[in-house]
């Protein structure tokens, strides 16, 4: 599952123009003076005049640029020392994680409260989204802020005020950001800039749609409306619209906005969260099964290629069907690609940053249903943190999947997802006990905004605090 399934869907706490330069024309001089005449026979006085005005304004914009560049060197204090009280993530540590979907990055006070809230309840780490569905709760250079945020002055930056605030608690801050998921199953985005509109030749197909839309332009309100009516009729499945991994322009999207949050703010580690598809039905987008098709053809004898390439005139998806298991590999293989493209960016930049994903607990049904091949990404040593989402109330079958995510972990940091939304707290503390037992390096809850919110597993709004009294009985 993740984050944001299992969940009510309705009301849950979630889960340019190229400007062109034309040189102005300059009014012939009448008489024309010779070209090199300027240069052979300058006028002194005239330079000197110019030189007299010139030079002064240089040391001035000089001197400036000094000042500037050497305070932008010099590192806040106020956030250096915060910092400085923040301990490092040591597999020896047991770490007390919590998710934090993004409707409470909607406000400095929220904010505040939950850091506030999160310090009292001796939470280590906080996952904060900012990244829901194809926006941005930050300063994005690729993504257009999130709806949510409309009545917040622009230059309110809800990534920046969780790392100040939290680090000044010494608790550490992972930018939680939602890889393919673009919209809600309900209803769009209002924002006109956002992909769904932009480039709606991004979103994933599912296999019903496949053959009706192939030949369909994208940009046609039919496409996006059928779209949308496939993901509404089986809204108890799938979560919203999903943009294509294997599409090229998908994947260099993804690694930039990743890289803009790990270049520009001061996080402690970054969180990937549906880097999966819905389900086996997608994605039969025509980009997919054309890529699919490229790849596939140059392996075919020529009378097997000739036969199938007449078959694909009446049905797109003859390669996908004819090698149902190879295209299934090559779906997964898709978002292992990417995931590890922004893996290797990240610590080319920061190689000091964890890299963690939430996950389907149990790695061979995660590689089947949801072509998430998480325990290849700890094979090949590009996830550092392993957050398996075992929300069952039964501890009994919570122990169970636990125990085959610390197999498919492959030796990686585990910290075991634990659906406190769903459970009292002394059951979630029966999670934290076995966790412990079994030797991961910690928990993740999901999720704070359901630990504050009325419920009837939380009628004073009071979980986190019988949390804490709870963890000091069960205390190592």
């Amino acid at each position: 599952m993740s984050l944001e399934e299992d969940k009510p869907v309705e009301g849950r706490p979630e889960a340019g123009q190229e400007e062109s330069l034309h040189p102005a024309q300059s009014a012939p001089v009448d008489p024309p003076t010779p070209v090199f005449a300027a240069f052979t026979t300058p006028p002194r006085q005239p330079v000197k005049r110019i030189l007299f005005f010139i030079v002064p304004f240089l040391l001035v914009s000089l001197s400036a640029l000094f000042v500037a560049r050497q305070r932008a060197a010099v590192p806040n204090p106020k956030a250096a020392r915060a910092k400085a009280a923040v301990p490092p993530l040591t597999p020896q540590s047991e770490v007390r994680a919590i998710w934090i979907v993004r409707y409470t990055m909607t406000s400095p006070e929220a904010i505040r409260d939950a850091v506030k809230r999160a310090k009292l309840a001796g939470i280590t780490d906080l996952v904060v989204q900012v990244r829901g569905r194809g926006d941005a709760f930050y300063n994005s250079l690729w993504e257009p802020r999130a709806e949510e945020l409309a009545k917040q002055p622009k230059d309110f930056d809800p990534l920046t005020l969780m790392c100040e605030e939290a680090h000044a608690e010494g608790i550490r801050v992972h930018t939680w950001l939602n890889a393919y998921v673009i919209t809600l199953f309900d209803k769009l985005p209002k924002l006109p800039e956002h992909q769904v509109y932009t480039h709606p030749e991004w979103l994933m197909v599912p296999k019903q749609l496949a053959a009706s839309l192939y030949n369909v332009e994208p940009r046609s309100p039919q496409y996006l409306a059928r779209l949308r009516a496939h993901v509404t009729a089986n809204r108890n499945v799938i979560e919203g619209l999903f943009a294509s991994p294997a599409h090229p322009e998908v994947k260099d999207h993804l690694l930039k906005v990743y890289m803009d949050v790990v270049g520009k703010y001061d996080i402690d580690g970054i969180h990937f969260d549906y880097i999966r598809y819905p389900n086996t039905s997608f994605d039969f987008s025509r980009a997919t099964l054309d890529r699919f098709r490229e790849e596939l053809e140059p392996t075919l004898d020529l009378p097997s290629r000739a036969r199938l390439a007449q078959l694909a005139k009446r049905n797109p998806l003859v390669y996908a069907n004819t090698f149902a298991n190879r295209y299934q590999d090559f779906l997964r293989n898709q978002i292992s690609e990417t995931e590890a493209a922004i893996y290797q960016a990240v610590k080319a930049r920061k190689p000091h940053l964890p890299v963690s994903a939430a996950v389907y607990s149990v790695p061979e049904e995660a590689k089947a249903w949801r072509l998430q091949d998480w325990q290849s990404w700890t094979e090949r040593g590009t996830l550092d943190i392993v957050c398996p989402m075992v929300y069952t109330p039964d501890t009994a079958l919570y122990c169970k999947q636990l125990t085959a995510a610390m197999r498919g972990a492959s030796g990686k940091m585990l910290w075991g997802g634990i659906g406190s939304w769903r459970q009292p707290v002394p059951e979630t503390l029966d999670k934290i006990k076995v966790t412990r037992e079994l030797g991961a390096q910690g928990f993740i809850l999901f999720s704070y905004d359901s630990a504050v919110q009325f419920s009837t597993l939380n009628p004073q709004k009071d979980y986190l605090e019988r949390l804490r009294e709870g963890l000091a009985i069960y205390s190592r």
